[in-house]
């Protein structure tokens, strides 16, 4: 898709979005007419446009794809939301509930009976029932399993079996095998007799009588090849194999390296038990940075932004409590030179600046490292190097862009040594962050901490307090 074709697509879920909640609107505003008002004939009107507003808006949920569906499921709020979903048929149910957030997802199933979450999930396969079941009540759970034949239930189990962030939890088990001993042409009527082929399937997988992976079969190969030709004449034996125990995200960027749509997944003994397809790992790349992102403001999980306020709070109190720690913290580094602070003014003005550009040079740094220790770009050789690498990048900003503000202080106010203290702090205080940057990451990374979680924020108390005692005591030892 083009980059013109994606906004244009945007922009269509965006009218979309806009057209569903303007019949949502127009629909609570029919219901406040019929509490208001009273009579037959006015009950009457009230009924009609009633169900004329409920059926377009069926009408439109109908046109869209599941995922737009749960697009906009997530941009409405919980009442609209839960209005929008009663309405939804009931067949696409349980394809909405795998696009949707997990937040939003709690809210929808929440609201579903015993009855409609069997309907919703039955039809799923394997891999898509096991990304469902944590979120479904317990209750459901006995009679969902009951309903599954002995293969479902295996897979299930064996996806379940698995920690979320590994492969074995993501493998789809529907896939086309051949074996090796046997003709292209042989290999073509086989596959006529399917309906359909499994999504994203650009390979078949060659197996011998153990079920032993023995090599893969490109579809283009097959085509392209003389039917006459044996299996094992045209397929290649050398093929990136996954183990279900592999972590998913190093497992999605081998995806992206090798340009991968589907590759095949094999226990220790090398039998195929699997395949691992693209859109579970972009998936996987999607949720990833998601988690960054989150992380880097100290959030714990992903947020519906309509939740309760005490869902919210829950989430959020505490890196906010260790931020108001913090900031405490700098308040007294501030207080201990009051009396420098009072007795030359120009110090209020430009401490700020000296702890905000810290602050930036230190979050630069801790994204550059956490994004290379998920790449594992880092060993412990190279880790001296980055802490030579980022102090000498910080001292050199410091030395230039301190003399900038420095030359800029000495112009206000008319004072040489007020601009020479600007620039050491400056230069100091790039150093101090840039000691932080990498270091913060590494330590909570030795801890068994996520090194972006809230790394942002101990990065900004570090350069603030730092900033503050740097200028103010630099200032009260040459100015005062």
């Amino acid at each position: 898709m083009s980059e013109a074709e994606a906004r244009s697509s945007a922009h269509r879920l965006h009218e979309q979005l806009d057209a569903i909640i303007d019949l949502l609107r127009r629909h609570k505003l029919v219901e406040q007419v019929a509490h208001s008002q009273h009579g037959p004939h006015q009950e009457l009107v009230d009924n009609l446009l009633h169900r004329q507003h409920l059926v377009e808006l069926q009408r439109q949920l109908d046109g869209l794809h599941p995922a737009d569906i749960a697009y906009i499921l997530e941009a409405l709020p919980l009442e609209d939301r839960l209005t929008a979903w009663q309405l939804v048929k009931a067949d696409r149910d349980g394809e909405i509930l795998l696009e949707v957030s997990d937040a939003v997802r709690e809210s929808l199933i929440a609201d579903m009976d015993q009855g409609e979450i069997l309907a919703a999930v039955e039809p799923l396969e394997a891999d898509e029932l096991a990304d469902l079941v944590e979120d479904l009540p317990t209750e459901v759970l006995p009679e969902l399993m009951a309903s599954l034949d002995a293969q479902q239930r295996e897979q299930l189990q064996s996806a379940l079996s698995w920690k979320e962030d590994q492969v074995g939890a993501l493998m789809d088990f529907e896939m086309v095998t051949i074996r090796e001993d046997v003709s292209l042409e042989t290999v073509l009527r086989y596959l006529r007799r399917f309906e359909e082929l499994p999504g994203q399937t650009d390979k078949l997988f060659v197996v011998n009588h153990d079920n032993l992976l023995t090599g893969v079969l490109p579809l283009h190969w097959l085509l392209v090849n003389s039917p006459e030709k044996m299996v094992s004449e045209v397929m290649a034996p050398d093929v990136n194999t996954f183990h279900p125990a592999d972590d998913a995200y190093e497992v999605a960027q081998a995806f992206e390296r090798y340009d991968l749509v589907t590759a095949p997944v094999v226990d220790d003994s090398g039998h195929l038990i699997g395949r691992i397809t693209i859109d579970s790992m972009v998936d996987v790349i999607r949720e990833e940075g998601e988690s960054e992102a989150l992380s880097r403001g100290g959030l714990r999980e992903e947020e519906d932004i309509f939740a309760s306020v005490w869902k919210s709070l829950r989430n959020r109190w505490a890196w906010l409590a260790i931020n108001l720690v913090t900031a405490f913290v700098a308040s007294r580094v501030i207080g201990l030179f009051e009396g420098s602070i009072q007795q030359l003014v120009a110090l209020a003005a430009l401490m700020p600046i000296v702890a905000g550009i810290g602050g930036n040079s230190g979050n630069q740094t801790i994204t550059m490292i956490v994004r290379a220790m998920a790449l594992d770009q880092i060993t412990p050789d190279s880790a001296k190097r980055l802490w030579r690498k980022e102090l000498g990048v910080s001292l050199v900003n410091g030395l230039v862009w301190g003399s900038v503000i420095g030359v800029v202080a000495w112009l206000l106010y008319g004072n040489l040594a007020l601009g020479a203290v600007m620039t050491a702090a400056m230069t100091l205080n790039l150093l101090l962050a840039a000691f932080c940057g990498v270091g913060i990451p590494m330590l909570m990374t030795r801890f068994g901490r996520d090194p972006a979680l809230g790394s942002s924020v101990l990065i900004t108390a570090m350069t603030d307090s730092g900033g503050f005692f740097i200028f103010l005591g630099l200032a009260t030892l040459f100015l005062m």
